[in-house]
C-alpha cells in the first residue's frame, strides 16, 4: 500500500511539474513572438580600425544602456566593417532601437526590420 500511496506522489509531482515546464515554454514563446528583429546600420567613419579596447568599451555602453532599457530589446550581435557597424536587435518595437541608439550615443542610420531569414537550407 505504501508503494502505491508513493507512485501516486510521485506521479502528482511529475505531471505538476510537467505541466510547469509547459507553461513556461509557452510564455517564453509567447515573448519571443512579440520580439522582432532588427538589423541597424550604423556609420562610423574608421570602424575597422576600433581596437579591441574601444570595442569592449562601446559594447559595455551597449549592455548598460540594454540593462536600463530592460527586457524588451536585445543585442543580438554586430559585425565591424571598415566604415560601418551592422547591429542585429531583437525588440518589440523600432521606437526601442532608436531609443537605445539615442540613449548611448550611437547612430542608426538606417533600423530595417526582418522579415524572414535564408541560408544555404533555404535551397534544399
Amino acid at each position: 500500500m505504501k508503494t502505491i500511496k508513493l507512485i501516486v506522489i510521485l506521479a502528482l509531482i511529475t505531471t505538476n511539474y510537467t505541466q510547469g515546464q509547459e507553461k513556461q515554454n509557452k510564455e517564453t514563446t509567447k515573448s519571443n513572438d512579440i520580439m522582432k528583429t532588427y538589423v541597424i546600420e550604423r556609420i562610423i567613419p574608421g570602424a575597422g580600425d576600433l581596437t579591441a579596447e574601444q570595442l569592449k568599451g562601446i559594447s559595455q555602453t551597449s549592455c548598460n544602456v540594454l540593462k536600463e532599457m530592460g527586457p524588451k530589446i536585445e543585442w543580438q550581435h554586430s559585425y565591424v566593417t571598415n566604415d560601418k557597424v551592422y547591429c542585429v536587435y531583437k525588440a518589440e518595437n523600432k521606437t526601442l532601437i532608436e531609443e537605445h541608439a539615442k540613449r548611448g550615443g550611437f547612430p542608426a542610420n538606417s533600423i530595417s526590420e526582418v522579415a524572414t531569414i535564408i541560408s544555404p537550407e533555404t535551397a534544399k
